[in-house]
């Protein structure tokens, strides 16, 4: 695999940081951006350890189409056109249908769903071909969860995006294709839904591979996605879960 240029939203932290990071590694050009651009100076600094790799910070939210366009553009002018294109930034909260607002619901709906639509139509414009375009999903795009009806709404939007993208800019060199995360250790998500250690050691129960996953694990498929040993994989949703969704995987089986 040859050298990444890499756009990346959300790139500020977690799971989307950890992607930059591996590929900052491999000495790849870089930008990162998210909607508070000291994040992303903060999280440019930290890329820059790695001497061979090219960074570039930026600020834009994924909900302005506008501004995602003109840093894209901005970018490509100063790194290259880029040959993947991560769409990662995510909103979430917990709760009930009925607590959630019509704003609350929006809000999740405009950052996953538009935001993800927002990054690959900016980068339809720069992105080198062929290329690939990647979008950080989630299991609730297939799995129903209580006090998730904004994320699941959103996130299986998010799968149908890049099925028809796939399907429209294929014969263009361009493919699309996601990554289903399951639960990533040291996430705000994880934090969130299970914010004890009781808590986390009962889910991991429920997980084939019996552990939670890390960002670089998240990062490596999205490698092999990049990769030309994924060059002929497009308008696929891959999990990368540890067996989570397969389900009744508590218990001792051996």
């Amino acid at each position: 695999m040859g050298n990444l240029t890499a756009f990346i939203s959300g790139g500020t932290s977690g799971i989307n940081l950890g992607i930059a990071n591996e590929i900052a590694v491999r000495g790849g050009r870089i930008l990162v951006f998210g909607r508070d651009g000291a994040k992303a100076h903060a999280a440019a600094e930290q890329l820059r350890v790695h001497a061979d790799a090219e960074i570039m910070a930026g600020s834009a939210d994924v909900r302005d189409p506008a501004a995602v366009r003109s840093l894209v553009g901005l970018a490509a002018q100063k790194l290259g056109a880029p040959n993947l294109i991560v769409a990662g930034a995510a909103g979430n909260f917990m709760a009930p249908a009925v607590n959630i607002s019509p704003n609350g619901f929006k809000s999740v709906v405009d950052i996953d769903l538009l935001g993800t639509y927002n990054v690959f139509k900016a980068g339809f414009e720069v992105i080198e071909r062929p290329g690939s375009m990647i979008a950080i999903t989630a299991p609730q795009a297939v799995m129903p969860m209580p006090q998730q009806v904004h994320v699941c709404a959103a996130k299986a939007g998010v799968n149908m995006v890049v099925k028809v993208l796939a399907m429209e800019w294929g014969q263009l060199g361009i493919r699309v294709n996601a990554i289903s995360p399951g639960p990533i250790i040291g996430t705000e998500g994880v934090d969130r839904m299970a914010p004890g250690d009781a808590d986390k050691a009962a889910w991991v129960e429920q997980i084939a591979l019996r552990r939670f996953g890390t960002a670089k694990d998240i990062a490596r498929a999205v490698l092999f996605l990049s990769s030309v040993d994924g060059a002929y994989i497009t308008g696929t949703v891959l999990d990368c879960d540890g067996g989570m969704k397969l389900g009744n995987s508590g218990g001792d089986w051996g």
